[in-house]
């Protein structure tokens, strides 16, 4: 490597892991010990330490708990490929100090690389991509760009547009618990504006959502003057994996001019040679939220939130595009981790886990 700044930053990246991987067995061989007063939060010493007395201090208030069975504190082997994310972290901080100029050419790379190879992988052609830690967070800004969308002058008056006209969000009764509430934190909107759809309990899955008792719900909204805003479907539900009839809601969400955005698991499966017909519709939906992480398993990457929408003024303002390069460089650890896989390595990792 040319730059000798990045070789030292790899070498440093191994040895720390080595280091703490390493200290594991000894952290095991006195699991019996009492905790020592180091443990214990102090003052800041006046003079340095070195890097290995700080990793040592690591190790120690990860492996310091005698209450703790020894295997639950076992450091995770992630192996090269965890590495590899990891060193993205790394190696953004380091970007970040380059020149306005360059910065903002190398961190546009980054992320329309990584857009690409995500939106061509996972089937969703001419899309673009928000990085986010939180998986929820993607579908809050996805909400906040549809009320945008729905919502004109909602930049000028605010709220009190929303206050003549209530949006609704429609989530399934097997969604993951929490997650209407966290969408209504986000975007500052009372519970009501949130509609639970049953699943279906005389026909087809229970897990499924009630088509037919969503049109009903929706119907009956519009004619007490509010205004659908958004649908969550299931490609995969949290608790079982059940996946949501995504055409039919699609069809349905076009009829009444609603949002449609997909999640779950199943949503991995658009990246091989065979997708069953359920899946294979939620490449037609307005949005997705995919992540990466655990099905590729690689730790410390981002979710990825996938959507089509045309104007670029209103997803700026929604969040989910920024001026900042150091924002775009959020993408890094995957753009470094799809690099090391390749489309066949992930593919095969994902097979794998279908057949788990």
């Amino acid at each position: 490597i040319a730059d000798p700044t990045l070789a030292e930053m790899g070498k440093n990246l191994k040895e720390a892991m080595k280091m703490l991987e390493d200290s594991q067995r000894r952290t095991e061989e006195e699991n019996g010990k009492k905790l020592l007063s180091g443990d214990i939060p102090g003052p800041l010493q006046g003079s340095g330490q070195d890097m290995v007395s700080i990793l040592q201090l690591v190790q120690n208030l990860m492996h310091g708990d005698e209450d703790e069975e020894p295997q639950s504190t076992r450091i995770q082997n992630i192996g090269e490929q965890g590495h590899i994310a990891l060193l993205g972290h790394s190696l953004g901080a380091y970007i970040s100090t380059l020149d306005k100029e360059k910065l903002r050419k190398l961190t546009t790379r980054i992320l329309s690389d990584t857009t690409l190879w995500l939106c061509r992988i996972f089937r969703y052609e001419n899309g673009c991509a928000y990085f986010h830690e939180e998986e929820r967070e993607g579908l809050a800004k996805i909400c906040r760009l549809a009320i945008h969308s729905r919502y004109e002058d909602f930049v000028v008056d605010g709220f009190n547009v929303l206050y003549n006209k209530t949006p609704v969000i429609y989530l399934s009764a097997a969604a993951r618990p929490g997650l209407g509430q966290y969408l209504c934190n986000q975007l500052g909107l009372p519970f009501p504006c949130l509609c639970r759809v049953p699943c279906n309990t005389m026909f087809g899955s229970q897990h499924q959502m009630d088509i037919a008792f969503l049109e009903k719900l929706i119907k009956d909204d519009i004619e007490r003057g509010k205004l659908p805003l958004l649908l969550v479907a299931n490609a995969g539900t949290a608790a079982v994996g059940h996946t949501d009839k995504i055409g039919r809601l699609k069809e349905l969400c076009e009829q009444y001019g609603i949002w449609l955005h997909v999640k779950g698991v199943n949503l991995a499966t658009l990246a091989l040679g065979y997708v069953s017909s359920s899946v294979l519709a939620a490449t037609k939906c307005d949005s997705m939220t995919l992540t990466p992480g655990p099905w590729l398993g690689l730790p410390a990457v981002p979710a990825v939130t996938l959507y089509k929408h045309d104007d670029p003024a209103l997803t700026l303002v929604a969040g989910l595009t920024s001026n900042k390069p150091t924002d775009k460089l959020r993408a890094l650890p995957l753009w470094l981790s799809l690099q090391y896989l390749g489309l066949d390595g992930i593919v095969e990792r994902i097979k794998h886990a279908c057949q788990l």
